[in-house]
């Protein structure tokens, strides 16, 4: 150790009336007694400051014979005291490079005599060294470039990801606790630096079934990042680090703090007109900061894959680029060459010239990069919305064929089928003219053909459906029992006719169960009418009997091989037609305001 930190030796017990110097190689604080060799190993150094409820220090390991981080608890609460264990417990169990390492697993006290007998919880961590993004952030006051905030994005999403994965949320993102694990900053020079994510003092562990029905949190914020619910002290879960992450990076791409960007009567932020920055990662910050959480994205990995569709067009867009830069170079080097072996009219015409020539080759350059970016970009689009749309159209007709046999067994096969089969015959005559002799057990077809639909279409995840089973098989059964009673009471003046309004019920609930993130309305539309059009064209055309599902009790054949048919039918068709309202319907309606 060199002598100038050998002179900085400090006391950590905050009552002491001298701290500091304290003599190199004293065991014991010359003033208060407290301990300089903790656990026989650590040497503390200069503070660092404070955080929370915590003072921190630098250390001296004497068996490494490196520098460290100590966090010393100063605050004198049971609350307190509890948070800065669980801080220690669960950074002790993870294992990530955006992450401090715990020096040794648990904390540890230090016993104090003066002014009185008392413990000093402290915790030992590694040492980070580099700037936070506040610090950073003062080397761009107009916004740091949008490849650095894309870079650190990235990192931060892939630590959240590993921090949510084991049911740990931060609930403390800001950029004065985010790091660069990096000795030095080079302005303007996106380095690929570690980012790391620092200050576990807010930390919450969680169960799973927490992470899906988040309860009330201590109430722990930070003005300006922290989300609505947290600042109310209700409900938190992962998507407020979203929130607190996104209003982050928000600040740096615009060197302005989220509380000037916000709008006074609704709170969002209005940033977009301050930047020049890339549509789909301003959409994703904006859906980031929402202030209704189920707005949010999802998940971490659902962030990281719209993450990586940005990165790949950027990585595009600087390859062309880089030629752009290739031609001017080379225009400079002819330039060069002309004026070091032509005679001065010559000189002076290509001059002339130079310029002219230039500008034509980067609006050249600019617009084939642009239309071949454009043109890949609307290519890979339309590959992956037909294969996801081709997908979905599968897993949905899976489900539903899986649902009409399984509802089958339990109409015809079961007692509990029986029994609820003639209860429903019993009371269905009171409810419905001229269904004296209609079986019930139709009820059951319908209702677990409808549950086997909404399963298959949402595991599908395609349309950006959130994958909540309970609500979609709800709205599902519902809706198609719904349409079962419509095709009793329709059924016998014209099975058509029936057939369209139990198909536009079913497909309408199903629809509006199932977790769009917008627009529910118009995708219920479009998706139950052109389901029931698509079938009514059909049943004109002699290409579907009317009378498929004439039978109420199905009998194993042709019945139940009609109905399979039918029930797979109307999953493939509203697939087909979600995907028509997810990929062209709904971005037009974006084009035009309508959010």
């Amino acid at each position: 150790m060199s002598q100038v930190n050998k002179s900085a030796i400090h006391c950590i017990n905050p009552e002491c009336p001298r701290p500091h110097p304290q003599p190199w190689g004293n065991k014991f604080c010359n003033s208060c007694g407290t301990s300089l060799l903790l656990l026989d190993r650590y040497v503390p150094l200069q503070p660092l400051g404070s955080g929370g409820f915590a003072q921190i220090y630098t250390v001296w390991d004497v068996i490494t014979e490196t520098e460290k981080v100590l966090k010393v608890l100063i605050e004198d609460s049971s609350k307190a005291l509890e948070l800065f264990i669980q801080e220690a417990e669960i950074l002790c169990h993870l294992e990530h490079p955006g992450v401090p390492q715990i020096d040794i697993c648990g904390h540890f006290q230090v016993e104090l005599s003066y002014p009185r007998v008392q413990n000093l919880p402290c915790l030992v961590m590694e040492k980070i060294n580099g700037l936070t993004l506040e610090e950073i952030q003062k080397h761009y006051p107009q916004g740091c470039p949008q490849s650095l905030v894309l870079n650190w994005l990235i990192q931060a999403i892939d630590i959240l990801n590993h921090l949510h994965q084991r049911q740990i949320i931060h609930r403390d993102i800001k950029p004065s606790n985010i790091m660069l694990r990096a000795a030095a900053f080079s302005r303007g020079v996106p380095r690929g630096d570690q980012l790391v994510l620092i200050d576990f003092g807010g930390v919450k562990q969680v169960s799973t079934s927490m992470l899906r029905f988040p309860n009330r949190s201590t109430r722990l914020f930070s003005s300006g990042y922290s989300p609505p619910e947290q600042l109310l002290g209700g409900n938190v879960g992962p998507q407020a680090d979203f929130y607190a992450l996104g209003r982050t990076m928000i600040e740096l791409v615009t060197g302005k703090n989220p509380a000037d960007l916000e709008d006074s009567m609704t709170g969002e932020l209005r940033w977009r007109h301050l930047v020049k920055i890339k549509p789909k990662l301003g959409d994703l910050l904006d859906e980031m900061v929402k202030s209704d959480s189920r707005s949010r994205p999802a998940s971490a990995t659902n962030i990281q894959k719209r993450l990586g569709q940005i990165s790949q067009a950027s990585a595009a867009i600087s390859v062309f680029s880089q030629v752009q830069q290739n031609v001017q170079q080379t225009i400079s080097k002819i330039t060069q060459q002309v004026s070091q072996t032509q005679p001065n009219p010559i000189i002076s015409f290509f001059r002339q010239s130079q310029e002219v020539l230039q500008q034509s080759a980067i609006a050249l350059t600019q617009a084939t990069s642009n239309t071949i970016i454009f043109t890949a970009r609307t290519f890979i689009s339309i590959v992956f919305a037909c294969l996801s749309t081709i997908w979905a159209m599968l897993l949905t007709a899976f489900g539903a064929s899986m649902g009409t046999i399984i509802g089958f067994l339990l109409a015809s096969q079961t007692n509990w089928g029986n029994q609820l089969s003639g209860f429903v015959s019993n009371q269905l005559p009171g409810v419905l003219p001229n269904t004296a002799n209609t079986s019930g057990a139709g009820i059951i077809l319908f209702a677990i053909a409808g549950l086997g639909t909404a399963w298959g279409l949402t595991t599908t995840g395609v349309f950006g459906q959130k994958r909540r089973y309970f609500i979609a098989s709800l709205t599902s059964v519902i809706g198609y029992v719904l349409g079962w009673v419509v095709l009793q009471a329709i059924a016998p003046k014209n099975i058509a006719e029936a057939l369209i309004g139990l198909i536009l019920i079913a497909v309408s609930f199903l629809t509006l169960g199932i977790g769009l993130r917008s627009h529910h309305i118009v995708h219920s539309v479009i998706t139950a009418l052109g389901t029931a059009i698509t079938f009514a064209l059909l049943i004109s055309l002699n290409l579907i009997p009317a009378d498929i599902l004439s039978a109420q009790i199905v009998s194993i054949g042709t019945e139940l091989t009609l109905k399979v048919i039918f029930f797979s039918s109307i999953g493939i068709l509203l697939s087909f037609y979600l995907a028509v309202s997810h990929y062209l319907i709904v971005p037009w309606l974006r084009l035009l305001g309508w959010n």
